[in-house]
């Protein structure tokens, strides 16, 4: 009886890191394609933003409450089950301070685009092994990942 629980909560805690999509809303720099080995292909890896599409991400100085409460929507859904806003490791990382100890571009590739993360930057691996859960990828489209990382922002005080 105890097993058939177990699988019960692990398929509902799968599912509600479910999927979803909306309007794709631009923030990298097409611009900055000069690394790259094509202009289809990514720039070459670069350990400060990571792995993934974004190479430039504009960011206000103060905070766009919109995208933050849209992020913040965001996080109930599909972060929240696994992350705390606190410091504290729930399964994975807790959020505090995220938004100042990486950098918008490497938050918004790991988000993006989280297996190819997990598999060549070091410091996704490094969390990798302190957690020791992978991350599921979320799916999220741009402007969702940008709307989180704004929420990110919210919750380290930026106003």
């Amino acid at each position: 009886m105890k097993k058939y629980a177990m699988i019960i909560a692990l398929s509902f805690l799968l599912a509600s890191c479910g999927t979803g999509s909306s309007t794709n809303e631009t923030t990298k720099s097409e611009s900055d394609e000069s690394n790259s080995k094509s202009s289809n292909e990514n720039p070459s890896y670069d350990p400060n933003r990571g792995e993934g599409k974004f190479t430039k991400v504009d960011i206000a100085e103060k905070l766009n409450t919109t995208m933050a409460s849209n992020g913040e929507k965001i996080f109930g859904v599909k972060c929240g089950s696994c992350h705390k806003l606190s410091e504290e490791k729930l399964v994975g990382p807790g959020w505090k301070n995220v938004t100042k100890r990486y950098p918008a571009v490497w938050i918004m590739n790991f988000v993006t685009n989280t297996d190819a993360m997990l598999n060549k930057d070091p410091k996704a691996q490094a969390q990798l092994e302190i957690c020791l859960v992978r991350m599921p990828n979320q799916n999220l489209a741009d402007d969702d990942a940008r709307s989180l990382y704004e929420f990110m922002r919210q919750n380290d005080g930026v106003k």
